[in-house]
């Protein structure tokens, strides 16, 4: 007998849905794809549409539908808390409450009202099911695993009550060790820093980590000793207090108490989109340079827990892929592995397979060395026809080829030539990176590259790195990393003999001069600390992508591209033909690849696209 299995993450953020049969992962794919709107958390019904249409499977076929938390015990949290801080945030509760009643507390009535549109007259309802929040996360990142045993750490902002947890998985087990609990929590520490610096709480954290590095340390520093002094107190085994003197998140509509923060660092939040100045930059540091220690301790505590030579990690913060990297790099583990999609999206993932492994009693398989998530491509696939019919909608002009071989060997060339690509191949990624199907390609080693990258095509800050794409066999000449980093979540450092020394007072250098300094042979990728956040690929689980990279060596002598998200800011990543030839329309990029067709921008008509997206630059 075979275990259907559907789990859902929904009505927080990154609204998700996976499906799986026998614990293999047959699709999985975030609302906001279905929905393009950002960070979407309303209850997934595209996704869920999606993972039923391509897994073949009607709605009364499947054993579990499981959701990835428990919404009484967080209802629980809520209204213990606010009783805790009462008469404060009774604006803050007023508003939550009334929400919570109508979709988030009854969660078996919202899933009955809205999966009942698949079920046909007479067929039942599958078995409702519910996770605890941090077991879904544990089981995102254990399961899907290359390991037969190893130690999970789970970082987020809140479940139910836990933060973060320590677990040992073994099998088609995991046995929770160790919780550290709400309010106390690294992950909102973060987004507080986020809220403070000028970015947007759960989607601007990757805005915060890329601005870190342009920190100075004498002034970083003293942030460090403000905040370790005031702000948060860290323990050897990694938990944390935070003094909520400083914060507003457990009772208010706010992150900070604000007037305390400008009262200790000397200066008030950062307004969004107003000019980033130094001291932004320091404070960012600080609190990356913490973050990454935290979790270094964390991690020491897990080994010491557990004693596995083998790490897992799930969480919003083990998407911190500099903390990932720089936690390898203590050599703490023998193999560290990440969830790709680590956040909450990732939660319906890991509650599918919990319930398959730890419910239904499923044999986990491993195959040793190798991961089930199939390269994380586990989205929806367009053919030929679905894309010539999307040109047809949209009256584009195009080229087809006859073969894939034709089609890199053409994209490698417009590449080499300084030409920025967007690149629609196979099956959609899961999770929040881009990994060379649903990606926007340019020339690494071109100098303006990443201005370009920044401000014409992504209307993005123009501080945000991009990523290198390179092949695997060829990863070492470029890259100081022991293993591969198939999903891009960790930084590794650029190998010395291809910097470019900057010179000696370079930290006085006003924040855009670091910007635009040259400091490596491949300057579009190498971040100003000579990081690179990095995507090794493989021939057997990307073998288009491969192909491109390894054409564009034959070009250039060069193995590695820019890989950036196909999408422009405050946009969900494409997801079907139409997105990605609408984005192509709106942006300055050159080309578009879309399977074999290949659409040259001279030859399109200016149709009803508007170039409508506003730059996000604040040095420039």
């Amino acid at each position: 007998m075979s275990f259907k299995v559907l789990g859902i993450s929904a009505f927080y953020h990154d609204s998700a849905a996976a499906v799986t049969e026998d614990g293999n992962i047959i699709a999985a794919a975030q609302e906001e794809r279905f929905s393009r709107k950002k960070h979407d958390s309303s209850f997934p019904s595209g996704a869920v549409e999606f993972c039923l249409r391509y897994s073949g499977f009607r709605l009364s076929e499947l054993d579990a539908v499981v959701f990835y938390d428990k919404p009484l015990l967080k209802f629980e949290r809520l209204l213990e808390t606010y009783y805790a801080f009462a008469p404060k945030g009774f604006k803050s509760f007023a508003a939550a409450v009334p929400v919570w009643v109508k979709e988030k507390l009854f969660i078996k009535n919202t899933l009955r009202k809205v999966l009942s549109a698949y079920l046909a007259p007479g067929e039942k309802f599958p078995e409702f099911l519910f996770t605890a929040h941090h077991l879904s996360h544990a089981a995102s990142a254990f399961f899907p695993s290359p390991f037969e045993k190893a130690a999970i750490l789970t970082v987020d902002g809140v479940g139910e009550w836990a933060t973060s947890s320590i677990s040992a998985g073994s099998g088609g087990n995991i046995k929770q060790l160790r919780e550290m609990s709400f309010p106390n929590s690294v992950g909102l520490l973060y987004s507080a820093f986020t809220y403070y610096l000028g970015f947007k709480v759960n989607s601007g954290e990757y805005k915060l980590m890329g601005l870190a590095p342009y920190g100075n340390k004498p002034e970083t520093a003293a942030y460090e000793r403000l905040i370790y002094d005031n702000i948060v107190d860290v323990k050897d085994d990694g938990s944390v207090f935070l003094n909520q003197d400083y914060f507003k998140y457990c009772y208010g509509l706010r992150m900070t108490e604000d007037r305390k923060w400008e009262s200790l660092f000397g200066f008030g939040p950062r307004s969004p989109e107003s000019a980033l100045e130094q001291k932004h930059c320091d404070l960012a540091l600080a609190i990356q340079n913490i973050t990454e220690d935290i979790i270094i301790k964390m991690a020491k505590e897990t080994a010491r827990l557990t004693k596995e030579e083998n790490l897992c990690l799930a969480g919003g913060v083990a998407l911190n892929c500099a903390a990932n990297g720089k936690l390898l790099r203590t050599g703490m583990f023998k193999n560290i592995w990440v969830q790709p999609a680590a956040g909450d999206a990732g939660g319906a993932l890991g509650a599918a397979l919990a319930a398959s492994y730890m419910y239904f009693g499923v044999k986990r398989p491993v195959e040793k060395g190798k991961d089930s998530m199939q390269g994380a491509y586990l989205g929806p696939e367009y053919s030929d026809i679905d894309i010539k019919l999307s040109a047809r909608r949209n009256k584009a002009v195009y080229t087809f080829y006859s073969s894939a071989k034709e089609v890199c060997s053409k994209a490698a060339s417009l590449i080499a030539d300084g030409k920025v690509v967007g690149w629609f191949q196979g099956r959609m990624e899961w999770g929040p990176r881009a990994l060379g199907n649903r990606s926007i390609l340019g020339d690494a080693r071109n100098p303006d590259m990443q201005k370009r990258l920044n401000l014409k095509i992504k209307h993005r800050e123009g501080f945000r790195p991009f990523a290198p794409a390179v092949t695997e066999e060829d990863c070492a000449e470029y890259f100081d990393i022991d293993g591969p980093s198939p999903y891009m979540l960790f930084t590794a450092p650029v190998t010395e003999k291809r910097r470019i020394e900057v010179p000696q007072d370079f930290s006085s250098f006003s924040v855009k001069d670091k910007l635009y300094f040259r400091r490596s042979d491949i300057p579009a990728v190498t971040h100003i600390d000579y990081s690179a956040r990095l995507q090794t690929v493989s021939r057997s689980s990307a073998p288009v992508f491969h192909a491109l990279l390894s054409e564009f060596k034959k070009i250039t002598g060069c193995p590695l591209t820019v890989n950036t998200s196909f999408n422009v800011r405050g946009e969900p990543i494409v997801c079907s033909p139409d997105d990605a030839y609408a984005c192509f329309m709106r942006t300055d990029m050159d080309y578009l690849v879309m399977g074999n067709f290949i659409f040259d921008k001279r030859e399109q008509k200016a149709g009803p696209f508007k170039a409508e997206y506003k730059g996000g630059d604040s040095l420039d």
